[in-house]
């Protein structure tokens, strides 16, 4: 496709000498790849930022590019050149220091490893990768060049699901019993998205999992899935998981917990995106959000003046505001990325093994995915690279069954800096009957 560079493996040459970094001065350089809307709304939250500018955008129609550097005023640094139909114009570009990637899905690998090999760091839409081979090799890469990589899982910045997650960490509800997770699309999406998509859990579902995993707070060790055609029969004769737009997931947790997930493809009044945690002292739970909070009372009806969004933009557009804010100051501060590469390979890893799960009709154990996971590499106390293949290492915490995260990602990184962009309601503030009970 023009404007996408394809690479074979092994065909990055590291730059002698990383490029000069003014991360120093306190303004983060940054290029972005993908003028399409996720591009233009990351684009907005960086012009809105004080310790970041863009310096240039790529996009394969050079027009939609040239449009957007003109609107957001980028200037193109020392080059010039604020616009390409090119990524590797953005990747290569001297004055970039770090790259959001915005491209379709089948790109990001590639332009993750070359990223890497120019010494940049990276914010990714997700997926990292289209399978688990080429996700891991991204990651890698990244780890190996000493350069942050970040998955845009952006519903953790949603205020919403924030708001759940400050609950749980300040005690509010306190031990958390159960959780439950509910995903509902407008509309089905074409025949073709489907197609070759990778099904319900990879292209949907992914983002539930991820979230059922950020707010319990302990590692998945098994799930049990199901799935069936209910809304669009297009569709039903497509292979594994992509036959299914209606889905039911299960997700035993280390600690003894679970997590239940419901998603459809279709719901008739709007995005339907809630949680709900139960704790032993409480329970919080998250309403859909409206645009706005008019409501008619009359003698035939009380309720919302009007649907939820329709619309993922419009659902989670301070969710993305939120995500590149926060990578920005990660990467100003030298703080670790608040969603990794690895986050986003769990996952992946959560997704492919329900669709195992909803194939064979039964629970499946996340250790039974391990072996394809031991060439990840990642340091060691020492400074050096180094893979559980190499190490002789296993994933599997004998203890208790589940993946043993902690080797990929050592530190709890999200919960160490939430309060740093978390920023509580006037109105919570004012609720003491909300805040942490004193014994």
């Amino acid at each position: 496709m023009p404007g996408h560079t394809t690479l074979m493996p092994g065909q990055f040459t590291r730059a002698p000498h990383a490029p000069s970094m003014k991360l120093a001065d306190g303004i983060l350089d940054v290029g972005v790849i993908g003028a399409g809307r996720i591009g233009l709304v990351h684009l907005e939250a960086l012009s809105s930022s004080e310790t970041a500018k863009a310096v240039i955008i790529s996009n394969p129609t050079v027009a939609k590019a040239e449009a957007a550097a003109s609107k957001y005023k980028l200037s193109g640094g020392t080059t010039g050149l604020a616009f390409s139909g090119d990524a590797m114009d953005v990747i290569n570009h001297p004055d970039v220091e770090a790259v959001w990637i915005c491209s379709p899905s089948q790109f990001h690998a590639d332009q993750i490893k070359a990223c890497a090999a120019a010494g940049k760091h990276v914010f990714c839409e997700k997926p990292i990768a289209t399978d688990l081979p080429e996700t891991i090799e991204a990651i890698n890469a990244m780890n190996e060049a000493g350069v942050k990589l970040m998955t845009a899982l952006q519903r953790r910045f949603d205020p919403n699901f924030m708001r759940v997650k400050q609950a749980i960490i300040d005690d509010e509800v306190g031990e958390v019993v159960q959780i439950k997770l509910c995903s509902r699309d407008p509309a089905p999406p074409p025949f073709e998205y489907v197609k070759g998509g990778g099904g319900i859990f990879k292209d949907m579902a992914v983002h539930d999992l991820d979230m059922a995993r950020f707010l319990m707070a302990s590692e998945p060790i098994e799930i049990l899935a199901s799935g069936s055609c209910q809304i669009d029969p297009a569709i039903a004769s497509l292979p594994g998981a992509e036959a299914f737009d209606t889905a039911n997931i299960f997700i035993r947790f280390a600690d003894n917990k679970e997590a239940t997930i419901d998603v459809c493809r279709q719901a008739p009044y709007g995005y339907d995106q809630r949680a709900e945690v139960l704790g032993k002292t409480a329970m919080i739970m998250t309403d859909n959000t409206y645009p706005n909070t008019a409501r008619v009372f009359s003698s035939s009806f009380t309720g919302n003046a009007d649907m939820p969004y329709d619309f993922f933009m419009s659902r989670y557009k301070e969710a993305y505001v939120q995500e590149t804010l926060a990578f920005v100051a990660a990467l100003v501060n030298d703080e670790p990325a608040p969603c990794t590469g690895e986050d986003g390979l769990l996952a992946l890893v959560m997704a492919i093994a329900a669709g195992i799960s909803a194939e064979e009709k039964r629970w499946v154990k996340f250790s039974e995915i391990a072996p394809e996971l031991r060439t990840l590499k990642v340091a060691q106390e020492s400074g050096e690279m180094q893979s559980a293949e190499d190490s002789g290492e296993d994933f599997v915490n004998e203890e208790t069954g589940n993946l043993d995260w902690d080797m990929l990602s050592p530190a709890r990184v999200f919960e160490n800096s939430f309060k740093k962009f978390y920023v509580p309601s006037r109105e919570a503030a004012r609720r003491p009957d909300l805040k942490k009970r004193k014994p």
